[in-house]
């Protein structure tokens, strides 16, 4: 029987979350769709953004190499749309430099397309992807939190941080997180694809600048309270500069109260990171889940998911009966 999975992130943690999920096979057949965040201003990604308008494809490129096919010619197009151009420095004014070429190919589909979910198709199809990438709006968000402490010389001052990248490296203490604009309309067909769904899957990824922010479109949060689907929040294996200060339970905490009628059926993390486990059992119990301990981290030592490893403790948890 085939398990609809739909997973909310972006960058990295959803990059890890979706390498696992195609190591569940073939222990289990997942029909497996990336929700992606769509507020990255950083670095490629936000000098497009900038200069051509559209949605950011960074996040959107990650999840598609991602879920890229295991023959031989689609390994070598996902690694051409992960190369980045280095520097020429016998070339003034490099425009190449630092672009990654999926970047540009996406760019390019949008515009030449006109809508990136047919954008994202047709790379998903030159990457033989083995699921489905989509964005959580057609429209390109901004980021904005309110931050205790951003300036270090005046630690009980909260100011507004804007944008996406400015969030994910203030040194401060995130007390709050919008959306501009504040209702973006959801992709439709996300909406239709979480309606569909077996197992909503939240995580790994930063927490405020990856995860929450699927909860701040009204109609992905509306459409995600009304699905029969069963949920899952993934853990993050150490805390980021955005999110320092904030305890593993803390990170549970966060997401009732962006979505306060949100609950869970698992919570999965790792037991080293955890440490102790019953404050993160306590909270993984106020969203209605239970507590799932797995090793799911790389083993040497960095604060990576390890596909192989995060993949296993998943099958029993997605192939468990209701």
């Amino acid at each position: 029987m085939t398990i609809r999975v739909v997973a909310f992130g972006g960058g990295h943690g959803l990059s890890a979350s979706l390498r696992a999920l195609r190591r569940c096979a073939p222990e289990l057949d997942l029909d497996i769709t990336a929700v992606v965040t769509v507020g990255d201003d950083g670095g490629s990604s936000g000098r497009l953004r900038a200069e051509r308008g559209g949605l950011p494809p960074g996040d959107l490129r990650q999840a598609l190499v991602a879920l890229a096919g295991d023959h031989p010619a689609t390994r070598r197009s996902a690694g051409l749309f992960q190369h980045r151009f280095g520097e020429v420095t016998t070339v003034r004014g490099d425009g190449l430099a630092g672009h990654a070429v999926g970047n540009l190919v996406l760019c390019g589909l949008m515009e030449l397309l006109g809508d990136p979910v047919a954008a994202l198709e047709h790379a998903g199809a030159m990457l033989g992807s083995v699921g489905r990438v989509l964005p959580m709006s057609r429209q390109p968000v901004d980021i904005e939190a309110q931050v205790r402490g951003a300036d270090p010389g005046r630690p009980d001052e909260v100011c507004a941080v804007r944008g996406q990248h400015q969030v994910a490296v203030t040194t401060g203490r995130v007390e709050s997180l919008r959306l501009s604009p504040q209702a973006p309309a959801a992709c439709a067909e996300a909406v239709a694809a979480i309606g569909a769904a077996d197992w909503l899957i939240f995580g790994p990824g930063s927490w405020y600048t990856s995860v929450l922010p699927h909860l701040l479109v009204p109609q992905l949060a509306a459409a995600i309270l009304v699905s029969p689907a069963r949920r899952l929040v993934t853990l993050n294996l150490a805390a980021e500069k955005e999110t320092l200060g904030l305890s593993v339970a803390d990170h549970l905490a966060a997401l009732r109260w962006y979505l306060p009628e949100l609950t869970a059926d698992f919570v999965l993390a790792d037991a080293k990171a955890v440490g102790d486990p019953e404050p993160v059992s306590g909270a993984a119990e106020s969203l209605g889940a239970r507590l799932v301990l797995a090793p799911v981290a790389v083993d040497d030592g960095t604060p990576r998911h390890d596909p192989a490893a995060l993949g296993a403790a998943l099958v029993p948890v997605l192939g468990a009966d209701r």
